[in-house]
């Protein structure tokens, strides 16, 4: 097939994942809005005992009362089983659209702002799809989805970039190692960012949001994961930069906020070692890192220029 057809092909495949993802999002907002909703955690009731003759009474803590729960409809679960469909569906069609991208322009598929956007969103909903096969994170669906939609919608509206060849710098096999790596572990933090904000949205009362507990635990576990990889692609990033440059480190604005998002998400995680904070404070230090994460990956890239920056927008690298 030509490579203007495989070009095509690939918008085209970018269509489908918006939709396909859109129509997952609805049926996971359904199966979220009328499944069973249950009550936050109640703290546990204290209770004062009597001492024998007259002394000083002890107190000891009661079990919480068992939160309310309110049914599901009947149908809530067919709803997020089809969602699920929908949502595999469109993962399929975001990897087409990489693989006949790549086809199209005979490298690696993401050389520009275009590409890289529309392969972390692959990687975004692969992140929830395989954690959702060891777990059930459904409630993260409608959410997850909707990220996806707009991250490609952005993609396509903003930075899109036609199928062509790219600048030299581009074309090495680092960008296999370097740009993957960043793209595997932008997903997982992504999805972590997504449950630190339900985190901080859930309430104590009756919900249908999971559990502040389980919420943090899918973040903790996803960051814990992505860590490790986001230090690997700063490494390899510094390693093609001796050989593209002859200097591993030069203080380039995007090498600077790798670093600074790298620094945040270890001191999540130090936070949570040492000084064993969990809860609300922890989630608001992974959700700064987050926000240091997306203005690395766009902002930078956007509005700041550097030896990083490709084409009409920016590079992926």
């Amino acid at each position: 097939m030509p490579a203007e057809q495989l070009a095509g092909l690939s918008d085209l495949f970018v269509v489908g994942a918006v939709l396909l993802y859109v129509f997952a999002m609805v049926a996971f907002a359904l199966e979220l809005a009328y499944g069973q909703a249950r009550a936050g955690a109640a703290p546990a009731r204290r209770r004062l005992v009597a001492a024998g003759a007259g002394g000083p009474g002890e107190e000891i803590a009661e079990d919480a009362p068992e939160p309310k729960v309110v049914q599901a409809a009947p149908w809530a679960a067919k709803a997020g089983v089809a969602a699920l469909g929908m949502a595999w569906f469109g993962w399929a069609a975001n990897l087409g659209a990489i693989i006949t991208r790549g086809l199209a322009v005979e490298r690696w598929p993401w050389g520009n702002m275009y590409e890289f956007v529309v392969a972390i969103c692959f990687a975004v909903v692969t992140a929830f799809l395989v954690t959702q096969v060891r777990q059930n994170v459904r409630f993260l669906g409608a959410f997850v989805m909707l990220t996806a939609a707009l991250g490609l919608g952005f993609a396509v509206k903003v930075l899109y970039t036609a199928a062509g060849p790219v600048v030299p710098a581009l074309n090495s096999y680092w960008v296999a190692i370097h740009v993957t790596a960043a793209i595997v572990a932008s997903g997982l933090f992504t999805l972590a960012g997504v449950s630190g904000v339900l985190y901080l949205v859930r309430g104590d009362g009756l919900s249908r949001l999971p559990s502040r507990a389980d919420l943090e635990r899918v973040a903790h576990r996803a960051i814990v994961l992505s860590f490790p990889i986001w230090t690997f692609a700063v490494i390899a990033g510094a390693l093609w930069a001796d050989r593209a440059w002859g200097r591993y480190w030069g203080w380039d604005p995007k090498e600077v906020w790798s670093f600074i998002t790298w620094v945040a998400y270890a001191a999540y995680l130090h936070a949570r070692v040492t000084a064993g904070w969990r809860g609300r404070a922890a989630t608001i230090v992974q959700l700064v890192a987050f926000a240091c994460l997306l203005f690395n990956l766009v902002g930078v890239n956007i509005f700041i220029s550097g030896l990083h920056s490709y084409a009409d927008v920016a590079g992926a690298r």
